[in-house]
């Protein structure tokens, strides 16, 4: 990727300060609905994306009716809103606020987990993805229980990244960067570690493997699998969704997987993959709503097989 010019970092910094700024001032509910409002205003000015958000739904729902696409990718708008106004809200929040606005008791089968990740020293790696808000998930985990680490790709404005960096640690979580970081996150996990990464975003060939995703071949990064065979590590999907009838985020999580373990590494990783793949759907298909579909998961495509874009 090309490196951004020195102004243009500094504008789009500026801007994303006076923003932060501004909806930082006001009251939660507030900024949340004014985040809301403005990105509702994003599909009439980037066209690009609502078209990239109604073939996505086309593929992942052919039974519904272009109008039930077009009302669950206002959700899509409307969720990236209460994600931008909570963000701009958690330097205030203190760990008591985040139990009020988080419903993060640990049902039967997390408390079990957990448990074993403390007893057996066994890290877990929780797969997580672009549904409801991931940005609280890492945060009220920490504020709540303890902090975690967490892969994340840089942004390509470095003076944002730290940005969101200051408000993602306030708790002390751990951000890996993404990039050649295999070694140290697998380190993590066997350490007994709890690791985040985001794992619903197309991938590069030479990074991902093709595994079944709404009944359509998605390459998807094979890295969370790697290191969850490598270190042994359990994995659990987990995703923070808002919930409109309690009016609170609430912990959702598909069951505890084993990674592969067959002795083949390559068909490990796919099943591996495959498997965890397979929970995020099943959660995505309960909040479809939540889950950003104008990134285009599956425009990397088979050899030989037409752009489905």
């Amino acid at each position: 990727m090309a490196k951004k010019k020195s102004w243009l970092v500094n504008v789009e910094y500026a801007a994303t300060r006076v923003a932060f700024a501004i909806l930082g001032l006001l009251p939660r509910g507030l900024a949340i609905a004014l985040g809301i409002g403005l990105m509702r205003l994003v599909p009439f000015v980037l066209t690009s994306l609502r078209r990239t958000g109604m073939r996505n739904l086309e593929i992942a729902f052919p039974e519904k009716s272009d109008a039930e696409r077009t009302e669950i990718l206002a959700g899509t708008f409307e969720n990236l809103g209460r994600v931008l106004g909570e963000l701009s809200q958690v330097n205030k929040l203190s760990k008591e606020k985040f139990a009020e606005i988080i419903d993060f008791e640990l049902d039967a089968e997390s408390k079990y987990v957990y448990a074993r990740n403390k007893a057996e020293g066994r890290g877990v790696l929780i797969t997580t993805g672009h549904l409801g808000n991931w940005e609280m998930l890492v945060l009220g985990f920490a504020a709540l229980y303890e902090p975690i680490s967490y892969l994340a790709r840089p942004l390509d404005n470095p003076k944002i990244d730290a940005l969101l960096n200051e408000r993602r640690t306030r708790f002390g979580n751990n951000p890996i960067n993404k990039t050649n970081s295999a070694m140290m996150a697998i380190r993590i996990l066997r350490e007994g570690g709890i690791l985040g990464i985001l794992s619903d975003v197309n991938a590069h060939p030479k990074e991902g493997v093709f595994v079944p995703f709404f009944g359509v071949q998605a390459c998807t990064a094979s890295g969370a699998a790697m290191m969850a065979i490598r270190a042994d590590s359990f994995i659990f999907p987990t995703f923070c969704v808002w919930d409109r009838d309690i009016k609170r985020y609430k912990f959702v999580h598909g069951p505890l997987l084993e990674p592969s373990k067959t002795g083949d590494l390559k068909r490990d990783i796919i099943e591996t993959t495959a498997a965890y793949t397979a929970e995020i759907e099943k959660i995505i298909r309960s909040y479809p709503d939540q889950w950003m579909w104008i990134h285009k998961r599956w425009k990397t495509r088979p050899k030989g097989e037409a752009d489905i874009y």
